[in-house]
């Protein structure tokens, strides 16, 4: 009798350590896999630290929609406070955020929104040889080693010389620079490039 008690009492508390240890696989599978991911375009308007203990950055992405169509607006989460600091550097610019949806999480302790966003990139063209920068909007991601089309509605133009010139942000923030950096190589001619235009 004193052994089936033994083994009865075991029993029970092996139950929960089994509970415990299947939630936290559970939960340590559905952030290490994503249901899908993607990109969104559009213009950060809407960025913060929230939660009363699990502290998360929660956004808000005013998305690029057709004339005379209602605004979209895309809800993100952001762990990574690297990546919060370049999406707090570009509020109010045109970019494309790239996220994973998480599904099968409990509660909001991991975020209010089922998209992370774990990078951010743009291109960003300026009309006066560098001295101010507009953000332009990208085109279709034809793959990695592709190149990628981008434009800037600039409306009719006054009559004059302009020096046209862009810069690329990448997925992981990382900006050209604007002046060239030497090395024994002879790599890392990175610099936004100029060209000349003259409108009649």
């Amino acid at each position: 009798m004193r052994s089936r008690a033994r083994c009865s009492g075991a029993t029970l508390w092996l139950i929960p350590v089994i509970i415990v240890v299947l939630g936290a696989a559970w939960i340590w599978f559905m952030i290490s896999w994503s249901y899908s991911s993607g990109e969104r375009a559009g213009w950060v308007q809407k960025f913060s630290s929230k939660g009363w203990i699990c502290k998360t950055w929660e956004g808000e992405l005013a998305l690029v929609t057709m004339p005379g169509t209602a605004q979209e607006k895309f809800l993100f989460t952001v762990w990574d406070d690297d990546v919060a600091k370049k999406i707090n550097a570009a509020m109010g610019k045109r970019v494309s955020l790239h996220y994973e949806e998480k599904v099968g999480l409990p509660g909001t302790c991991f975020g209010e929104t089922r998209h992370w966003v774990n990078g951010i990139k743009g291109v960003e063209v300026s009309l006066d040889g560098g001295k101010t920068w507009k953000s332009a909007g990208l085109g279709k991601d034809l793959g990695r080693f592709a190149f990628r089309a981008f434009s800037l509605e600039t409306g009719r133009l006054p009559a004059g010389n302009y020096v046209v010139s862009s810069r690329a942000t990448s997925n992981s923030g990382e900006t050209q620079a604007p002046a060239l950096k030497f090395n024994p190589a002879g790599y890392h001619n990175n610099v936004p490039q100029q060209v000349a235009v003259t409108v009649a």
